[in-house]
């Protein structure tokens, strides 16, 4: 498996964290311009043990939508990732069959170790 990077184009915070480390032959997916396909969301969530380990309570549709007064199953949080891409929290590293999910100093700091081994 490729080492890859999932992340929004217009997203400051992935830019940064983006700039800050070595990513010479990762592939990159803008998820906006390029949407994350269901084989995609099945991988993550392989390596990442749920959907919900993957699905971004921030974003603005989350509370617009009115997903926080729902009892979210499973199939819900994929659902709403593949339709919404805010939805995937960001960005998503996929390093040697490890996965780094959002921008927490905690997840950014192993994902550097990870990427110095």
């Amino acid at each position: 498996m490729a080492n890859k990077v999932y992340y929004l184009s217009t997203c400051t915070t992935c830019k940064r964290i983006m700039g800050e480390l070595p990513l010479g032959g990762f592939e990159k997916q803008d998820i906006k311009t390029q949407p994350i396909t269901e084989a995609q969301i099945e991988e993550m969530k392989a390596l990442a043990g749920s959907y919900e380990a993957l699905f971004s309570r921030v974003a603005m549709k989350y509370k617009a939508w009115g997903l926080r007064d729902k009892n979210l199953t499973e199939e819900d949080y994929k659902k709403y990732m593949l339709e919404e891409y805010t939805f995937l929290k960001r960005p998503v590293f996929i390093v040697d069959n490890q996965i780094f999910i959002g921008n927490s100093k905690k997840n950014i700091e192993a994902l550097r170790m990870s990427l110095m081994e």
